[in-house]
């Protein structure tokens, strides 16, 4: 069995830090991911740089990248303009975000649901034409700081929307980090339902202690896709109280502790949690590099 690791540390792990790194250290960054064996990095966002200037450089990020035979990297856009500089960026795969509620939805992007949704029919239709795959993902499948409760029909028609419009994907995210792994089985049976030809991708933080719970729960119910963060870094600017991704080293133990393939060195990405640390000033969140692992499973 094998999953495949999105590296997300680049963009989500980056946005919600203080300290900003330098345009040299997020390329090392990737360098260092693909180093270790990853082949698939969202390695910036084309977002207005006023609302999120971690990521005001994405343009001299995505031209110093390492150009690799299997290697894709993705861009996060939000609006037409975004899906431009995109394209000149020469992204390999387009992320578009929808909020799956109104009021999360317009503090993160400045727009309704459905005014994501027509974004989102827009940036797709146009993605295709220019022969970029693009993805869809659901942000608060699980739960709103200002709403609660997502409604998983909500979820189900945003991913009806995803799949009308040609999504390659679809990535649920509990982008606050509240849901159970009841709720991930119950929205990948549902979603599954919807749009049975799309992919799924899962996208979880770690806020309350059920992060990989999470994430072992969709792999149970064969989602083969899961995105994560070096060092567990991360967060939403938008969302109150958010909290870091599932670490990328921690996620491998679990996974490669279960015999699941990923074709990447944790060894290596525990060397580069430490190197991210120490160039944002702070220690790591993930707990492998000082629990250590028992016994060392490969790779």
């Amino acid at each position: 069995m094998h999953t495949t690791l999105v590296e997300v540390g680049p963009r989500d792990g980056l946005q919600n830090e203080d300290v900003i790194l330098s345009t040299e250290d997020k390329i090392e960054l990737i360098r260092r991911s693909v180093a270790a064996g990853i082949r698939r990095v969202e390695a910036v966002s084309f977002v207005h740089p006023q609302r999120v200037p971690q990521m005001a450089d994405a343009e001299e990020v995505m031209a110093g990248v390492p150009r690799r035979d299997g290697v894709s990297y993705i861009g996060l856009v939000l609006n037409r303009r975004g899906l431009d500089r995109a394209l000149a960026a020469r992204v390999d795969e387009v992320n578009v975000v929808v909020v799956a509620t109104d009021t999360f939805c317009v503090r993160n992007q400045g727009c309704t649901t459905a005014e994501a949704l027509d974004a989102w029919d827009d940036i797709a239709a146009a993605a295709i034409e220019a022969g970029v795959p693009a993805s869809m993902t659901i942000a608060a499948a699980f739960g709103c700081p200002f709403e609660g409760e997502t409604a998983p029909s909500q979820v189900v028609e945003l991913a009806r929307r995803a799949r009308d419009a040609g999504a390659v994907e679809i990535a649920l995210a509990d982008t606050i980090g509240v849901g159970v792994p009841g709720q991930v089985r119950e929205l990948t049976r549902r979603v599954r339902e919807a749009a049975p030809a799309v992919p799924l991708r899962f996208h979880f933080h770690n806020t309350r202690n059920t992060g990989y719970a999470n994430a072992i729960a969709a792999v149970e119910e064969g989602v083969t896709v899961l995105d994560a963060s070096t060092g567990g870094f991360g967060g939403c600017p938008f969302a109150p109280a958010a909290t870091g991704n599932i670490a990328t080293e921690d996620l491998l133990y679990s996974l490669h502790r279960m015999g699941i393939d990923t074709g990447v060195s944790m060894s290596t990405v525990v060397d580069t949690a430490d190197w991210l640390g120490d160039r944002l000033g702070k220690p790591t969140p993930a707990l492998l590099g000082r629990a250590g692992t028992f016994p060392a499973p490969s790779p």
